[in-house]
C-alpha cells in the first residue's frame, strides 16, 4: 500500500500532527495544533487534509495503563468521529499509551531540554502513534 495517512495526538489545549506513508511505514512530525477546549480549528485541518490528501486519519486513544478508558478517551473519540463526519476521511485510533513519555526521551536525546517543548513533544507523539498504527497492520496482515 502506498498511501498517505496523518496522525493525531489529541489533547484539550494541543493537538500533535504527523504525516507519514504506508509504504515506508515512517511517519514524520508535522506541527501542533492549538485546541479549545478540545476544539481544533477546523480550518486548520481542512487545510492540512488539502494539503497532504491523506487516505486514513488516525487518532491516539489515550487509554490508563491497565486498558481502560478515561474522560479524555472518550473526547478522543469524539474528535475522531468529527474528523470523518467533517471530512469524510477514514478514520482509525490507535491505543497511545506511553507515546509522550517515549517522544519525551528521544526529543531529549536528540536535543536536550531544549528540544523538549509542549508543540514538539506532541508532533512527535502524533508520529510514533502513527508509527505503531502501522506496525500494528504489518504484523497483522
Amino acid at each position: 500500500m502506498n498511501r498517505t495517512l496523518i496522525g493525531f495526538d489529541y489533547g484539550t489545549k494541543s493537538i500533535g500532527v504527523a504525516v507519514g506513508q504506508e509504504i515506508t511505514a515512517s511517519a514524520r512530525p508535522l506541527l501542533a495544533l492549538k485546541a479549545n477546549d478540545g476544539i481544533p480549528n477546523w480550518e486548520q485541518i481542512a487545510a492540512l487534509l488539502k494539503e497532504w490528501q491523506p487516505a486514513l486519519l488516525v487518532v491516539g486513544l489515550p487509554l490508563n495503563m491497565d486498558g481502560t478508558e478515561q474522560d479524555i478517551s472518550r473526547r478522543a473519540r469524539k474528535f475522531a468521529n468529527r474528523l470523518h463526519g467533517r471530512f469524510g476521511v477514514a478514520v482509525e485510533l490507535q491505543d497511545e499509551r506511553l507515546t509522550t513519555t517515549d517522544a519525551r526521551a528521544r526529543l531529549f536525546d536528540a536535543g536536550g531540554y531544549k528540544a523538549l517543548g509542549k508543540d514538539a513533544v506532541d508532533a512527535v507523539s502524533a508520529q510514533l502513534i502513527l508509527e505503531s498504527w502501522m506496525e500494528n497492520q504489518a504484523y497483522s496482515a
